[in-house]
């Protein structure tokens, strides 16, 4: 939700800016949106879209990058709960044999326990900002190659833009502009070549 939100207001932005040039200067203004006119008027403005929930869910490169994070979500997950069950194990004992030992010895594992804790923390949050950049780097790769696609896509197709459709940002769309079953055998094809 945030992100549409920011998306439409970086639209919302762009939109407001090229009216305020398009409106104080001078005779380019006209003639840059004379010759938009034209270009919709002559049928060469086209815009085409694609549905990102189909791409996320047909794109077999897409999948393979949410199973191989999604593992390793799981996998430090597991070493989380390792460590949990560890401490807790610990804890118990402790509990147990608290009575028969000194303060010192007390104070001794009390200190342990501490210790496991913050190497819990410090861990889970080293694991979080692993899986973080990992995300992040795979998800570009996607962009990336969607984009470079998109390009080889266009040189026949002609469309001055493609944008992913996304029910926060488009409220009224023409099927016959959506390329996403296009796009995604394209994509599918280029992926089972490599």
């Amino acid at each position: 939700m945030k992100n549409a939100t920011l998306g439409f207001n970086i639209v919302l932005a762009l939109a407001v800016s090229v009216l305020f040039y398009l409106h104080f200067s001078s005779k380019k203004s006209a003639t840059a949106v004379a010759n938009i006119n034209t270009a919709v008027a002559d049928g060469k403005f086209k815009i085409a879209y694609f549905e990102m929930d189909s791409l996320e869910n047909h794109y077999e490169y897409f999948i393979e990058v949410r199973n191989v994070l999604r593992g390793k979500d799981q996998e430090n997950n597991r070493q989380l709960s390792e460590m949990k069950n560890t401490f807790a194990s610990k804890y118990q004992e402790l509990q147990k044999t608290a009575q028969g030992m000194t303060q010192a010895e007390v104070n001794g594992k009390q200190q342990e326990l501490m210790q496991m804790e913050k190497t819990f923390q410090n861990k889970e949050q080293m694991l979080n900002q692993d899986l973080q950049n990992e995300s992040f780097k795979r998800l570009q790769d996607v962009k990336r190659k969607v984009e470079d696609y998109l390009k080889e896509y266009n040189k026949d197709k002609g469309y001055s833009y493609v944008l992913t459709s996304s029910p926060d940002l488009i409220y009224l769309k023409d099927s016959v502009y959506n390329i996403t079953s296009d796009l995604i055998k394209g994509l599918n094809n280029q992926y089972k070549k490599k």
